[in-house]
């Protein structure tokens, strides 16, 4: 029994003096969580009414947004024509490029996607889906060479939007010099 006794008090002792330091400190930060603001909020990307997940469903997506959407989900299941499969774009990144694809692209694309990519070109408000927004979309994953350059070249004709085929248009190294001047990201010509 006296081993016991010694054992008790000596975990006693141990619980008694950790009650006494942490207990404070506990006590601090209780207090601290009641007086100090709450931090900021951001907006979360995955919450179920910001996203409209229960419009998902294909036969649930808008017109426009369907429209919009044919391609991607073409390219991701399936993948681009047999044609432009494998393509890369030849050209390296220069200034003399990127300013010959800054030309065409205000020539042939600025007008509908703006000079910067942000789809809101002159003709932007009369297109339904609208533009996209090729200076996002070019940074995407799926914003490989091939997919730009079947973009490009066949238009939205196939998905129901308004984009024409550049492929009878311009070259092949035309469009390519548009890809590179929009991989720059759509710099100002006089930033040459």
């Amino acid at each position: 029994m006296k081993k016991f006794r010694e054992k008790f008090v000596k975990l006693t002792g141990i619980g008694v003096f950790a009650a006494l330091v942490f207990a404070p400190l506990n006590t601090v930060n209780i207090v601290a969580a009641k007086t100090l603001p709450a931090p900021p909020c951001c907006v979360d990307r995955w919450d179920p009414d910001w996203t409209g997940r229960d419009r998902w469903e294909p036969d649930m997506i808008d017109p426009a947004h369907r429209q919009r959407m044919g391609r991607h989900r073409t390219f991701m299941n399936v993948g681009v024509p047999s044609k432009y499969r494998g393509q890369l774009n030849p050209l390296a990144t220069t200034r003399s490029v990127v300013k010959e694809g800054s030309m065409l692209y205000q020539q042939q694309c600025a007008v509908c996607h703006g000079a910067e990519g942000m789809g809101d070109g002159e003709a932007a408000n009369s297109l339904n889906p609208s533009p996209a927004l090729l200076a996002y979309m070019v940074q995407r994953p799926q914003s490989v060479d091939e997919y730009l350059m079947w973009t490009v070249s066949e238009g939205g004709k196939a998905f129901g939007t308004p984009m024409p085929a550049f492929k009878d248009m311009l070259s092949e190294e035309d469009i390519w010099k548009i890809v590179t001047f929009m991989r720059a990201g759509f710099p100002p010509l006089s930033q040459e």
